[in-house]
């Protein structure tokens, strides 16, 4: 599982140097009607055949529509920025053979190279779910990763369309700064959050900040879309490190390097701490079932009589496992809530599923605790890991959620799981 090197590895097995991945916030593994294309929950950066990077070039001051466009249609890509009416500054960039290009954003047009859309909370999204009006942009951000090692990978804010064009209209922050370049934000704007001592289970998080056009890092503005942009943080820079956190005001984007997922549990490894688990015999204190948590290949195809037999259910007030029993309720408690048969606590009763998106996992540790209020299942360090994080939600609001769902969390975050063994 673990490698001291990811170059050491790429030149053992011939394989194209991976940058790092992109996972998206709120899947369990895959999007819930399958991953398709380039519409998938997990994106990995590989090194290009050929060096697709750009880099600014030429500066361009144009007084009409029409010289701008002449300007930024040669076959270059460009970032105009409309001050008025009568004036654009068009900035030329130029092929960059020492990186490479990668875009994110809402559109399927060919330059976005990883579709997201809105993700809905509770993992809910389906073709019955629709979105009405999206908050990700089209075009929403790019990656530019070195093509040499350390191969360090940096964000953007903003996607050149299918013209190679990224045009900041004259409502869209935008702004000249001290030595002489321009710069902008896009609409919602790209919000960047470090975790302090990168991903693992000692790592705090790190504070919010907007990313601009040309990748510089601003504190947050009032508003997700506010006119005025925060303040220059000097000290900051775009650079994203394992465990940076991308939000694109709707959807929230994990980044993992090559290196971080190479001392990270894999898929396999969460399985077979399934299949332990499961070999423990746990049962329901009361039933005397034995419990077992389904596979990750049947866990969004489970029959409903597999679900009331042998899935796990918990009290997530007291962390007390059973099987599922329809028993309990109190008139005095809310709908979901019952009362444990073991400690008399009162609580939401739901049934527990295994977090299986190993990009989400701290450690390697087994699955000891559950988020509450949904009840999925990971290791303590990586539960109380995301219990911690603040994520944006709406236009200036921010709370922790669960990575495999998008749930926000409520209560204590997460409890600790009491299985009972066999009594033979």
């Amino acid at each position: 599982m673990f490698s001291s090197s990811q170059e050491e590895l790429c030149a053992l097995n011939k394989e194209p140097v991976k940058y790092g991945e992109l996972v998206v916030l709120g899947y369990n593994g895959s999007l819930p009607n399958g991953d398709r294309g380039r519409r998938k929950s997990r994106f990995a950066l590989y090194k290009r055949s050929r060096a697709s990077g750009v880099k600014p070039s030429s500066v361009h001051v144009v007084s009409t529509p029409q010289t701008s466009k002449a300007v930024s249609s040669k076959g270059h890509h460009s970032i105009s920025y409309t001050l008025s009416r009568t004036q654009t500054v068009v900035v030329e960039y130029i092929h960059d053979r020492d990186t490479d290009m990668f875009q994110v954003g809402r559109s399927t047009e060919s330059p976005i190279d990883f579709v997201v859309t809105d993700t809905i909370s509770g993992n809910q999204n389906s073709d019955e779910t629709q979105i009405t009006q999206s908050t990700i942009s089209r075009f929403a951000c790019r990656i530019v990763c070195d093509r040499n090692p350390p191969y360090t990978a940096r964000i953007f804010a903003a996607g050149f369309d299918s013209s190679k064009n990224i045009f900041l209209g004259e409502k869209a922050a935008k702004w000249k700064n001290p030595d002489g370049h321009m710069d902008g934000l896009t609409t919602n704007g790209v919000l960047v959050m470090h975790p302090k001592g990168g991903f693992t289970e000692e790592s705090k998080p790190g504070v919010w900040r907007e990313i601009s056009v040309c990748g510089d890092v601003y504190t947050l503005r009032e508003t997700r879309s506010a006119q005025h942009r925060g303040k220059l943080v000097e000290n900051e820079t775009n650079v994203l490190q394992d465990g940076s956190l991308i939000d694109l005001c709707g959807a929230t984007l994990l980044w993992r390097t090559a290196d971080g997922l190479l001392h990270s549990p894999t898929q396999k490894h969460i399985e077979a701490l399934r299949q332990e688990i499961n070999a423990a015999r746990p049962q329901c204190p009361v039933g005397f079932n034995t419990l077992a948590f389904p596979s990750m290949t049947r866990k969004d195809v489970v029959k409903k009589k597999d679900v009331e037999e042998k899935q796990p259910w918990a009290y997530l007030s007291c962390g007390h496992v059973h099987g599922y029993h329809n028993w309990g309720h109190r008139s005095d408690a809310e709908v979901n809530e019952r009362e444990c048969p073991m400690c008399r606590t009162v609580g939401r009763y739901v049934p527990l599923w295994l977090g299986c998106e190993a990009g989400f996992y701290v450690d390697a540790g087994p699955p000891t605790h559950a988020f509450t209020p949904c009840g999925h299942v990971c290791s303590e360090k990586t539960a109380k890991y995301w219990a911690q994080i603040p994520l944006p939600h709406g236009t200036h609001a921010f709370h922790a959620a669960c990575p495999f769902c998008a749930t926000q969390l409520t209560g204590d975050n997460c409890v600790k799981l009491i299985f009972q063994g066999p009594i033979d």
